[in-house]
């Protein structure tokens, strides 16, 4: 089957020329006579709480199907399910879930984001503070035998949060410095000793200072960690999103943050054991605080355009980046 595009986009270079796909293995690039319209990698989402009317904490086998149907129709074919810092009791469900899912039809789950507990008291965010926990290994290790858990984000700063950075990377677990209280020293060690990543930049963590850039700033200057950023013009002004693409270059990635009301329009949602308002574009708790997205990654790719990026290095940043920091090669290409 012909695709009927004018190009691909393989190896961060265009292909003029058409597509061929069988049996959904791609079979030819670069074939005569082009069409028009670019095929690029599919997108791969590291932070998605929810989508189209599902919040994956509570969803079962259907709601992640349905799910998985509407993220396909965004251009997301691989994603990571984001559980926020919730009861203990609720998480080996939710865990034991994911770990049952059939491989398709529809976007790959590719494990589990615990998008906490373990996070500083002083920068929640949308969290409940009930549900924040100190660094436990005995908690960790019960979370990780649950299910399959692929990306965790921390506080490293925490007493005991270093150790946890240690225990992950001994499982091959990807992890993600966030809702952080870190200043610039404790960046750095956090970083040397294997976090690979900030989570959702400029959001819930220590405010960059000139003579203090936090987690922030040192993980935009730092060669080996991936800054995730929400691209929606609600988390961050356009000047920030496109100053720290800028700096990180190929290490930006995009996420999306987005919660069960994604794809769908204003009202009162879920977000794990909370419940949240949508209005405007924007996802808040009752006090105001923003709590996810309604974010779609096709639509990020499009903001970061707008903000300055050229079409190869946005589609990077919502393929290549995200598949670079699980380690996963083969996600996020074009190729025969």
């Amino acid at each position: 089957m012909r695709l009927g595009v004018g190009a691909a986009l393989v190896a961060g270079a265009l292909v003029q020329g058409d597509m061929a796909v069988e049996d959904g293995r791609i079979t030819g690039l670069g074939l005569g006579p082009a069409g028009a319209g670019l095929a690029v990698p599919g997108f791969v989402d590291l932070q998605v709480n929810g989508f189209a009317g599902v919040d994956f904490l509570a969803a079962d086998g259907a709601g992640y199907a349905h799910a998985r149907e509407a993220l396909a129709a965004t251009g997301v074919t691989a994603f990571v399910p984001t559980f926020v810092s919730s009861p203990l009791d609720v998480y080996p469900d939710a865990l034991a879930t994911v770990g049952s899912l059939p491989d398709g039809p529809g976007p790959r789950v590719l494990g589990v984001h615990l998008e906490g507990p373990f996070i500083s008291p002083r920068w929640t965010g949308a969290h409940d503070p009930a549900f924040v926990l100190a660094p436990d290994a005995a908690v960790l290790d019960r979370l990780c035998d649950a299910g399959p858990v692929r990306l965790v984000t921390l506080a490293p700063e925490l007493p005991g949060g270093l150790a946890l950075v240690e225990r992950l990377a001994a499982r091959g677990i990807a992890v993600s410095a966030g809702h952080s209280d870190a200043d610039a020293d404790a960046a750095r060690a956090a970083f040397e000793a294997g976090v690979r990543a900030i989570t959702h930049v400029y959001n819930a963590h220590r405010r960059w200072a000139p003579r203090d850039p936090g987690l922030a700033g040192v993980a935009l200057v730092h060669p080996a960690v991936t800054v995730q950023t929400i691209v929606d013009g609600v988390h961050l002004a356009a000047e920030v999103a496109a100053a720290a693409f800028r700096t990180a270059g190929a290490r930006f990635c995009l996420v999306t943050d987005a919660v069960e009301a994604a794809g769908l329009g204003p009202g009162t949602y879920r977000l794990g054991p909370m419940t949240v308002a949508v209005a405007n574009g924007r996802v808040e708790l009752a006090d105001g605080t923003l709590a996810g997205s309604v974010l779609t990654m096709d639509a990020a790719v499009r903001n970061l355009v707008t903000a300055g990026a050229s079409v190869t290095q946005a589609v990077h940043a919502a393929t290549r980046a995200p598949a670079a920091l699980l380690g996963a090669p083969g996600l996020g290409v074009l190729r025969v």
